[in-house]
């Protein structure tokens, strides 16, 4: 398995091709359509900007990705990441969301961000045990948050602490998170 840095031009078609299932066919995204390749290749080339964007091959193929994003937009969030992961179905139980976590994580630390954080709409377990693997722990639900596939859907928030806090009183603001690195 291969993890490397998403292209925008090269690996948009395969991210849309994994991510569609998941918005037309499950409850897990709560977008109403799913984006074609040109929507995902500004996306990618949007968010890496800011966070890393990762894809996974099996066999030449992209089988998965996954990346950070911005949690909120106000200032004091700034030191806060959401993670996704999306994973071909073909390619469930070989390892590519670990794999995938497992380079994800460690880059966004490395660029100075204290929090990652996974909404996961609920139920689904296989994210949760994915997460809790990681070192996640849950700190709440968002109870009927989204309207989705003919039911109200309940979002579970998972974090994860990257980077020990500066201890209470210190004053001093930790350093900005740094530019992505690229794999």
């Amino acid at each position: 398995m291969l993890i490397r840095s998403a292209d925008p031009t090269g690996d948009a078609a395969a991210c849309a091709a994994i991510y569609a299932p998941f918005v037309n066919s499950s409850p897990v995204s709560f977008e109403d359509a799913a984006p074609g390749e040109r929507e995902l290749a500004n996306r990618i080339a949007d968010y890496t900007r800011s966070y890393p964007w990762l894809v996974a091959e099996l066999d030449g193929a992209v089988a998965g990705f996954a990346y950070g994003a911005e949690h909120r937009t106000r200032a004091g969030y700034r030191w806060a990441v959401d993670v996704s992961v999306y994973v071909d179905p073909g390619a469930h139980r070989r390892g590519v969301g670990r794999a995938l976590y497992g380079a994800l994580l460690p880059m966004v630390r490395e660029q100075g961000f204290h929090m990652a954080c996974a909404g996961i709409t609920l139920p689904n377990p296989a994210s949760v045990a994915l997460h809790e693997s990681f070192g996640f722990e849950p700190v709440g639900v968002y109870r009927a948050i989204g309207w989705k596939a003919g039911a109200w859907r309940d979002v579970g928030w998972w974090q994860l602490q990257l980077i020990e806090p500066s201890p209470p009183g210190a004053g001093r603001q930790p350093p900005e998170p740094g530019p992505p690195a690229r794999l």
